[in-house]
């Protein structure tokens, strides 16, 4: 079982204007002071409670009181609070805890609420991974777990590596005031990332080194379309990133970074003395691959990622591509971070996306 990171973030008004046969609880003005008159404190009560066993690989930061803290408290979970405010929360307290969160480096934020709070989620900018605990009245984006007990069945599947992809999510929420008016006004406010149970995809997609090739050709579909403009690319070992290589119309050099930028190989074979300068001139993203059997991410063939260079390219930018046949080899275990920094392996500990195929991400643990 691996450690997770959870930001918690509860609407503390959601779902109450339901029994009211209100549309929705965005423009009313509550007045809460207990957790027992929240239902959105209730919903996350029966999700955590199914994880109290495993509270010591579950580590969370918060809001105050409500919006996360006292449930926690209740649960027996240590916490961290990172935001504080003063009943009644509003629309602007969402916005700001969910940017408090993310400067967390957190794995994952679990919200609880219905459409308005995934809608702010957008407004704050969240980029991390989300998952949402129903508890609004409106629920039409696709953002949310089935119920209390699903959503708690995907944090345990997050912290047994035993196989959730990521995918973009839609987040749409009704014009409450036109609503009571007997109008339906439905709106697209963004997408936000979720962690999604990927068995059948396992399953489907791990059967022979026939269709490990195959998957390696559509991960450098996806990645070649992906490129952005005036950004290096460090493309480093293993068959996966040879393929993304052979994409482009280059070849990869054996256990060596290459370097791409705006279509033109810039660089091949290059030590840390050169990529240093690179990343001194353009933004710099990192394609790498893990070990067959091992699972070690960094530290095995491409050392020439020092401490330094990796401290200065930033773990956001890392781009992991790897087969599902390769993941499901490890059977579980995290991927390894052996860079020589001891320092730097623990902070760079969590889930990281990891592209499996055209339009595929799995979320999966790093470990050291």
């Amino acid at each position: 079982m691996h450690h997770l990171h959870i930001g918690l973030l509860i609407n503390p008004v959601a779902g109450l204007g339901g029994e009211l046969a209100f549309k929705g609880s965005d423009h009313q003005q509550w007045q809460i002071s207990v957790a027992e008159q929240s239902r959105a404190y209730q919903r996350c009560y029966q999700s955590l409670k199914l994880l109290q066993p495993y509270k010591d690989r579950l580590n969370f930061s918060c809001a105050n009181g409500l919006m996360g803290k006292q449930l926690l408290q209740d649960l027996d979970f240590e916490a961290k609070v990172v935001y504080q405010t003063n009943l009644p929360t509003q629309a602007e307290d969402t916005i700001r805890a969910a940017q408090a969160l993310m400067q967390q480096n957190i794995d994952l934020l679990l919200f609880v609420g219905g459409d308005g709070t995934a809608r702010d989620l957008c407004t704050a900018g969240v980029s991390c991974p989300v998952l949402g605990i129903p508890a609004g009245v409106k629920m039409h984006s696709g953002v949310f777990a089935l119920n209390p007990e699903s959503a708690a069945e995907i944090i345990y599947k997050l912290m047994s590596g035993s196989g959730v992809a990521v995918e973009q999510a839609e987040v749409r929420d009704l014009d409450e005031l036109a609503l009571q008016q007997g109008k339906v006004r439905a709106q697209f406010y963004g997408e936000l990332s979720i962690p999604i149970d990927t068995k059948l995809i396992q399953q489907m997609k791990c059967a022979s080194p026939e269709t490990d090739e195959l998957v390696q050709h559509e991960i450098a579909a996806f990645v070649s379309e992906r490129l952005e403009t005036d950004v290096v690319y460090l493309f480093g070992v293993g068959s996966t990133c040879a393929a993304i290589m052979q994409k482009l119309g280059f070849e990869h050099t054996l256990l060596g970074f290459d370097a791409i930028l705006n279509g033109e190989l810039i660089g091949q074979d290059l030590n840390s003395r050169q990529i240093t300068n690179l990343i001194s001139q353009y933004p710099c993203k990192v394609i790498l691959t893990v070990t067959g059997g091992q699972g070690v991410l960094l530290g095995r063939g491409n050392q020439q990622l020092t401490p330094a260079i990796l401290q200065q390219i930033g773990r956001e930018n890392l781009w992991v591509v790897a087969t599902p046949h390769k993941l499901k080899s490890l059977e579980g275990r995290a991927l390894v971070l052996d860079t020589g920094d001891a320092s730097l392996n623990k902070a760079w500990c969590g889930l990281i996306k990891v592209t499996t195929g055209y339009e595929q991400e799995q979320l999966y643990y790093v470990g050291q």
